[in-house]
């Protein structure tokens, strides 16, 4: 308590001339209306500022939150995507399916082995099969090849085991996307026929001959191209509009009625 006295005694000029400071301020306010409005907006702008920077850091951390509600909407959406086109006539191929989806998160990558997986925080207690397409909001991923209860690895498209069905846009013109394993940004089309007209820049998509992945789902631009010259087909490297080495949240794709139709074309093939 002495200490506190003391330091009052020591600096009372400084506290007194504070004091009367602040009682000059107030009567200049009080008694001058071009004071006062000018006050009362530098009052307001800093109580503004405070409130704006109280929100800022709020919104920061409320990030994750709302991350998480925009992943979940993104899902909502896509599924309306996918059926939307399935509500409406229906066609003779195996494009007319039902799709679900359903968002996870990815929690180990690897882009440069010849065989590349991905493992997210998803598993068959979420609802995941094998066989389910896996895609960003930017194109394709992968495939789902193995499932545990709580996870599942993904076979990228950087796989040399990879096959999809994927076709030009605009056209009926398909072909299978496979990966050569010389860099993890472009994967490779073949056996598309030579009468085809191509153009650096096209874009390729999913085909409707798979029952994994719907339609048009998109996979990458014509980078460049050859012609085999044993073979009638384009080699066509496609470069991939997912960043493959920065994935984050993906989403797995559920046609419902792939069991049915495969088990019927197999009892087909088989008579």
């Amino acid at each position: 308590m002495q200490r506190i006295i003391n330091f009052i005694l020591r600096y009372r000029n400084a506290f007194l001339y504070s004091f009367l400071a602040l009682i000059s301020l107030v009567m200049t306010v009080r008694s001058h209306s071009y004071h006062q409005s000018k006050f009362f907006n530098s009052s307001k702008w800093l109580s503004g500022s405070i409130y704006g920077m109280g929100a800022d850091i709020s919104s920061y951390f409320g990030l994750r939150e709302e991350n998480q509600r925009l992943v979940q909407e993104n899902e909502r959406l896509r599924r309306m995507l996918f059926n939307t086109q399935f509500d409406t006539i229906p066609s003779l191929d195996s494009t007319y399916v039902e799709y679900g989806v359903l968002s996870a998160k990815l929690i180990k990558n690897s882009f440069s082995s010849p065989r590349n997986y991905l493992t997210i925080d998803k598993g068959r207690n979420d609802g995941v099969k094998q066989d389910m397409g896996v895609i960003t909001t930017k194109g394709i991923l992968g495939i789902i090849e193995n499932v545990s209860n709580n996870f599942s690895t993904v076979q990228s498209v950087l796989n040399t085991k990879s096959n999809i069905n994927a076709k030009i846009k605009g056209t009926n013109y398909f072909g299978s996307l496979i990966w050569d394993t010389e860099d993890y940004t472009t994967a490779q089309l073949v056996d598309i026929p030579r009468l085809v007209p191509l153009v650096v820049g096209d874009t390729i998509v999913t085909g409707g001959m798979s029952s994994i992945f719907p339609e048009n789902i998109p996979i990458g631009i014509i980078k460049k191209y050859d012609l085999n010259a044993s073979r009638s087909f384009y080699n066509i490297d496609v470069e991939l509009f997912n960043d493959m080495a920065n994935i984050k949240n993906v989403y797995l794709i559920e046609n419902r009625n792939k069991k049915e139709i495969e088990e019927l074309e197999n009892r087909t093939l088989n008579e």
